[in-house]
């Protein structure tokens, strides 16, 4: 059994795309990032960084096993199901795309986003740097997929799913005319294949009906964003 510590974002998306493509049996434990549920010592014990998603796999090789980051959650479930991980041959592309995607795409398009949309000021200078930034990896992605089906070898993959779960949020990550894919026409039919797979609309059904917090009030900024507050003072440093 997979236990899956959610939250519907795109990271999470990812992963939960994966479970129902494998068809692993598994556990949405739904946390609320908005309230900081992220940053409980429980959750913290599971994934020390305090982000989504995070998975528990109790039927691990030697017991129960902790992963988290999504892309290496996509990687371990791939593996431990031996699918969607592509032949021998595509090893070294598949690990470099799905590194793109980790170090490259999913950042910049989560910092495009917080500064286009989050940002109390939206700085001038941030907003440009990132957004053209994320632009540039979606222009690197098009040019890739102009003559392929898929981002690795000749078949669906893990690395197919994790860029599905960011250029899901192209509208927000790259606001204008075109939802965010008007030019980037290859991007826009692999997403439109990948999108329309029966996992898909399953992934997106995930945690349907929990009432995540929604309002980005004070607590809602202090849980997502606390590196901009000062560290709250101990009981044994108050004076």
């Amino acid at each position: 059994m997979i236990r899956f510590y959610y939250h519907p974002t795109p990271n999470p998306a990812k992963v939960a795309l994966l479970l129902e493509e494998l068809g692993l049996p598994y556990e949405v434990i739904p946390v609320d990032t908005s309230k900081g549920e992220q940053h409980a010592p429980a959750f913290r014990a599971i994934n020390p960084n305090g982000k989504l998603p995070a998975i528990v796999d109790t039927d691990g090789v030697d017991g129960e096993v902790r992963v988290f980051d999504s892309n290496a959650i996509l990687l371990y479930l791939g593996e431990k199901a031996g699918q969607l991980i592509g032949t021998p041959g595509d090893r070294g592309e598949l690990l470099s795309w799905l590194f793109f995607i980790a170090s490259g795409l999913g950042p910049f398009s989560g910092q495009a986003v917080h500064f286009q949309h989050s940002a109390p000021d939206k700085p001038a200078y941030a907003v440009n740097r990132y957004r053209r930034e994320a632009e540039r990896h979606y222009q690197v992605l098009d040019d890739h997929l102009r003559e392929r089906r898929y981002i690795v070898g000749d078949a669906y993959s893990i690395v197919d799913i994790a860029g599905w779960g960011w250029i899901d949020r192209a509208p927000r990550v790259l606001p204008g005319d075109g939802g965010g894919l008007a030019a980037f026409p290859h991007i826009q039919r692999w997403f439109e294949e990948i999108d329309a797979r029966p996992a898909a609309a399953r992934a997106r059904g995930v945690a349907r009906d929990h009432l995540f917090k929604k309002d980005m009030d004070d607590e809602a900024r202090r849980a997502l964003f606390p590196s901009n507050y000062p560290p709250a003072l101990s009981k044994e440093s108050t004076p």
